[in-house]
């Protein structure tokens, strides 16, 4: 089956994402920044939708080198993601040479057993993507997002279909990274993957009133679209491509 990952940051994106049709979601924080671990409050509410939901688990912004302090930091939080009810994790760390931090990692996963496992875009920075791939399916992760190792999957469709050839299927190829109705299905077709992850949100108007000149809102605003669910998920559903999956 084919299969719509919609990654959200509050309340009103994960019942949008649900109302259009998505298969799972990944909950975060503040997706402009690439999205960071979402606070507890948030992952228990997520806890309550009727499809699986996985927690980006991510300290902050910036790049994936981290610190003892942040390691525990976010091994808490992969705890709160277990006690709290969520299907899974998405996880990474790079060593200072942006290979994967696989000491790092197998400890954080070590805390996640009995979750599903996404290994985030930390990956795409990783120099040899073949490897790192042979490297997360021995330290047990279910999928990869990845959109190829370049800033949208549609312009790394060559990289993602070898991804998903080395794969078989023995981890999923998650691709994400500007995906978009209008492409998704010359993508699937291009590459062979039956995963997609995409935020589906529009520019809606600024907020009223001093909200944004106090700095309590942004001055535009973008927002989780059951609409571009529906559309995103037709146009997977209508494309060509490969059919499998291992959820």
């Amino acid at each position: 089956m084919r299969l719509l990952e919609v990654c959200v940051e509050d309340a009103a994106g994960m019942q949008a994402a649900v109302a259009g049709g998505a298969d799972r979601l990944e909950l975060c924080s503040n997706l402009g920044i690439g999205g960071v671990t979402p606070s507890a409050g948030l992952m228990a509410e997520a806890a309550r939708l009727p499809i699986p939901v996985i927690a980006l688990i991510r300290p902050r912004a910036g790049d994936f080198v981290y610190s003892a302090a942040e390691e525990r930091v976010m091994l808490r939080d992969i705890e709160l993601a277990a006690e709290l009810g969520l299907a899974g994790v998405a996880i990474g760390a790079l060593t200072r040479g942006a290979r994967l931090d696989r000491a790092m990692i197998q400890r954080l996963a070590g805390r996640a057993r009995g979750l599903q496992l996404t290994l985030h875009r930390a990956f795409d920075l990783v120099p040899d993507p073949t490897a790192g791939l042979e490297e997360a399916i021995a330290m047990g992760f279910h999928r990869v997002l990845t959109s190829g190792g370049v800033p949208q999957a549609i312009h790394g469709a060559a990289k993602l279909a070898g991804l998903v050839r080395q794969s078989r299927e023995r981890i999923s190829v998650l691709a994400g990274g500007g995906i978009r109705p209008g492409n998704v299905a010359d993508l699937m077709n291009a590459t062979g993957v039956h995963e997609v992850h995409a935020s589906c949100r529009v520019a809606v108007g600024g907020p009223a009133g001093d909200l944004a000149s106090f700095g309590f809102a942004d001055p535009t605003s973008r927002v989780t679209s059951a609409d571009v669910v529906r559309e995103l998920k037709a146009s997977m559903q209508g494309c060509q491509g490969v059919s499998s999956s291992r959820n």
